[in-house]
């Protein structure tokens, strides 16, 4: 059996949402060995990922939230290579601004465990950057990704609709900073972390109310 390896690549677009539009750098984040792999997050640019997939099998495009900048390029990535698209059902109203002739082929839930390459990631909801945030931890790896949920730093944004501060500190207190401090943080923008960097700050972020 070929060694599990995590690949990482920057695209490029754009975030709308309430009105407004901004440009963003997503990391998309492809779990797997040589024969298959799963994506997480197809931010904005399809022939990259599968450039980056090398001809691997995709298991499945796994959309941590619906934000349209982590979901925009799934569908034409699903239809590149046949694997389904997973979401977390609580995400599917931002989902179907977005996509609304195309739904997603599965759910996410929270504690489902998804294998690829024989290494398990579990599945976090993680509500509060959006409704359906989810987090995929996988032991095997000492990682867990995070989404929009926990950034180097703190908590993901919670200013605009759908998001909620008080729910997101108490997901990532409950869900996220009680995983081994070791644990590599990679996030959908930014620099990665661990939790053992991010968790002596939970109280900063509170006091500072993002």
């Amino acid at each position: 059996m070929s060694t599990v390896r995590i690949d990482h690549l920057v695209t490029s677009g754009t975030f709308s949402l309430d009105g407004g539009t901004w440009d963003v750098d997503n990391n998309v984040w492809i779990v797997g060995d040589d024969d298959e792999a799963v994506v997480i997050d197809a931010a904005h640019d399809a022939d990259a990922i599968v450039a980056a997939l090398g001809g691997r099998r995709l298991v499945a495009v796994i959309s941590t939230h619906a934000h349209d900048d982590h979901v925009d390029a799934a569908p034409a990535l699903a239809e590149r290579t046949g694997a389904p698209i997973l979401l977390h059902p609580a995400d599917r109203e931002l989902w179907d601004r977005t996509h609304p002739d195309r739904a997603p082929d599965g759910e996410l839930a929270d504690g489902q465990v998804l294998t690829v390459a024989g290494v398990e990631l579990h599945q976090i909801h993680t509500p509060g950057h959006s409704p359906g945030g989810v987090c995929l931890y996988a032991p095997a790896l000492g990682t867990v990704f995070t989404g929009d949920t926990l950034f180097q730093g703190g908590p993901g944004a919670t200013g605009r609709s759908f998001s909620d501060f008080p729910t997101i500190v108490e997901s990532i207190r409950e869900r996220l900073l009680t995983l081994p401090p070791a644990t590599v943080v990679r996030t959908g923008h930014g620099d990665s972390t661990t939790v053992g960097d991010e968790a002596p700050h939970l109280q900063e972020w509170i006091d500072r109310g993002h």
